[in-house]
């Protein structure tokens, strides 16, 4: 099959259609056509952590949690396991005509926007913080999702292009404003690195304005695609268009703003304002040229799908895959992977045989939606904190909510912190204590998405709810271990002391599972935090500044609680002998400690030249499994985009003569150093 066989197969198909039914098949839920041989096809499909919304599927992590893992290798394997589950529920649903929203084949995944606060609810659906980072993990879940097959799998869809992260509230009708130093360092990284590495076949773009532009039509993120050679389709985020006439005001009515998106290089709405484009045209705003344009890019994606094929080598996906043991064992191994141990005085792991008995308490202790976050769909076994630990402890177990999630009483009818002398009576009569708090998709989410009490979604602090914080003194007061399980997708602090503190993200339907199988030490955890997580909120810049000063560890001055890429383990593991040559760094890795453990090697360059990033940025990251007193040599490729330095105009070239890149099991700060008891190793390298 020669490479222009899906551009010839699209304009072959587009041709069949008159200019009206070509711009009917610009709309998300395009209708079929039986001249032309189009069945019906709704474009909007979900796969963030398994497929979304259409069912019951195997649900992994949510993305921030898979992101923890820092394994591209397995986070590829999660999105091989969503694609192959999409096809196989898209050709069991297509047999019986269901041709519904959720169920194609087009997954608008990954989320690829920059934490840069984390204030922001949508932060759980990203990668982090992190440039580098989350350019090799998006580009390894395309990868997973797209395949490397004839024909696309699924195709995945990089979103939201691209200076997007809150607030939510103001989405509809923000300008963020933004350098073009921090538009090129920091927020157009992944996507470049997706569509030229990656080949994503879909962008989205954001609700929000940048530097002026709606961001689904803004002429500078155009002209970037165009730089970076994307031919897949570019979809508007969902109504955004309709923004631009209602609330960003930079049209005046609904056919303006179909012109709008469709002439900047929006091929498909999400949302209803396309069905104004045939008034668009007659109003001579558009021509039939650029209809025709963007109907021939939406039918090359589905050509690439093999839906104009007799057959593919996909059909054959028998529904029994979906939600088979093979696919929950990723989905559990992504579990344990991402888990953060952030704090241990040495109870963990716990010794069931020194134990009798152990308190469960908190309102995510048992608790699904603590497991799922958003964009989840629906799995057909879910094993909550307290089952895990049940199943894993045979002693006795006392369970207590202890509060609700965030108003002042469990029961309507009862006095506030109705929960809270049960759970001080639980850990009374108990050994340990496991404490789950933390929030979930009603508390932190997108806006309109959330039923919660604060702002649209987002934050308003880093603090749990004052519910569970008067339930976290209480039960610390009480003197027995309390080892902190908190559920959430973004940064917190807990602020009271404990024995043991673990981030659970929202670790998929497994995460009972994963949680007791780290607490018993039938494995050693190793997740390391995407994201900084930060003392205090109110010493941030404000949310609604996008300059990266003074944010993310690339350019944090201060108030860091737990610092980005840290994350402890049951073992100790040293790093020495780095060496750098012909692109390559080589550092040798030790498990000195007594346990079999899994670590993450992560490499950090420092540039002192004008331009460059305050503190260090990652520029390579492996996962490895050791054994106690095993010793492995990691080598990683040093990207020479790592030695650039971005300018203020935008511009990348490399300055430095002199850069030292750095090795270990953390970033080479002093709070990691002194919260891992470890040192990097560094070395110099010239340029």
């Amino acid at each position: 099959m020669d490479k222009n066989y899906f551009q010839r197969r699209a304009e072959e198909v587009t041709a069949k259609m008159t200019v009206e039914e070509q711009a009917e098949q610009l709309k998300y839920d395009a209708p079929a056509n039986e001249k032309a041989g189009l069945k019906a096809y709704n474009w909007w499909s979900e796969g963030l952590h398994g497929v979304a919304r259409a069912g019951s599927a195997t649900m992994f992590p949510q993305a921030i949690g898979l992101a923890a893992m820092f394994d591209d290798e397995l986070l590829q394997k999660a999105a091989d396991v969503t694609a192959t589950e999409a096809r196989a529920k898209y050709n069991a649903y297509s047999a019986h005509g269901d041709r519904d929203i959720y169920k194609g084949l087009t997954l608008w995944s990954p989320n690829i926007n920059i934490f840069r606060d984390p204030r922001w609810g949508r932060g759980q659906e990203t990668y982090g913080e992190d440039p580098f980072l989350t350019g090799k993990l998006g580009a390894a879940f395309v990868r997973g999702l797209q395949g490397d097959g004839e024909f696309l799998k699924t195709a995945a869809c990089a979103k939201h292009l691209a200076v997007h992260s809150g607030p939510e509230n103001v989405r509809h009708e923000f300008n963020a404003e933004v350098s073009q130093k921090d538009m090129e360092e920091t927020y157009l990284y992944a996507f470049r690195e997706l569509i030229e590495d990656a080949r994503a076949e879909g962008v989205m773009g954001a609700y929000n304005r940048v530097n002026g532009e709606p961001s689904c039509a803004n002429t500078y993120f155009m002209k970037r695609l165009k730089d970076w050679n994307f031919d897949g389709y570019f979809v508007s985020d969902c109504w955004a268009v309709r923004d631009f006439h209602e609330t960003h005001k930079v049209t005046k009515t609904a056919p303006e703003s179909a012109a709008m998106a469709l002439k900047a290089g929006c091929d498909l709405n999400c949302g209803n304002t396309y069905l104004h484009i045939l008034t668009a045209l007659e109003e001579g705003l558009i021509n039939e040229e650029d209809i025709k344009k963007a109907c021939i890019n939406v039918m090359r994606t589905r050509a690439r799908l093999g839906m104009f094929e007799e057959s593919t080598e996909f059909d054959s996906i028998p529904y029994d895959v979906v939600s088979c043991a093979e696919h929950k064992k990723v989905s559990l191994e992504c579990a344990e992977k991402s888990m953060v141990l952030l704090k241990n005085n040495g109870i963990l792991p716990l010794d069931r045989n020194s134990i009798k008995t152990i308190a469960v308490i908190g309102p995510n202790a048992d608790s699904r939606e603590a497991l799922e976050g958003n964009y989840n769909g629906h799995a057909d076994e879910y094993v909550t904190f307290l089952d895990g630990i049940r199943n894993a402890f045979d002693g006795r177990i006392h369970h207590s909510e202890g509060s609700a999630l965030f108003k002042d009483r469990v029961m309507n009818l009862g006095m506030a912190d109705d929960r809270i002398a049960e759970a001080v009576i639980a850990a009374e009569n108990s050994d340990v204590v496991i404490l789950c708090v933390g929030l979930n998709a009603t508390l932190e989410g997108e806006e309109g998405d959330t039923g919660n009490e604060f702002c649209s979604g987002d934050k308003p602090d880093l603090r749990l709810p004052e519910s569970q914080r008067k339930l976290v003194k209480a039960v610390t007061a009480v003197g027995k271990p309390v080892i902190i399980v908190d559920a959430a997708g973004s940064a917190m602090n807990t602020e009271e002391d404990c024995a043991a503190l673990i981030h659970a993200w929202y670790p998929g339907q497994f995460g009972g599972t994963a949680l007791a199988n780290i607490i018993f030490g039938d494995v050693s955890p190793s997740g390391k935090l995407p994201v900084t997580f930060y003392e205090d909120a109110d010493r941030l810049p404000e949310f609604t500044d996008y300059s990266m000063k003074n944010r993310t560890y690339r350019y944090a001055e201060e108030n860091i609680l737990y610092p980005f890429g840290y994350g402890l383990t049951y073992s100790k593991v040293t790093c020495s002998d780095l060496t750098y040559s012909n692109g390559s760094a080589s550092v040798t890795v030790e498990n000195t400690g007594g346990r079999d453990t899994d670590e993450v090697v992560q490499f950090y360059i420092k540039d002192t030249s004008p331009d460059a990033v305050k503190n260090y940025s990652l520029c390579g990251f492996k996962r490895i499994n050791l054994k106690k007193g095993e010793k492995k040599t990691v080598t990683v490729k040093i990207e020479d985009r790592s030695f650039e330095v971005v300018h203020e105009d935008g511009t990348r070239e490399i300055t430095g003569k002199e850069f030292t890149l750095y090795a270990g099991i953390s970033q080479p700060d002093e709070l990691s150093r002194k919260l891992t008891g470890t040192e990097t190793v560094s070395v110099k390298i010239e340029k």
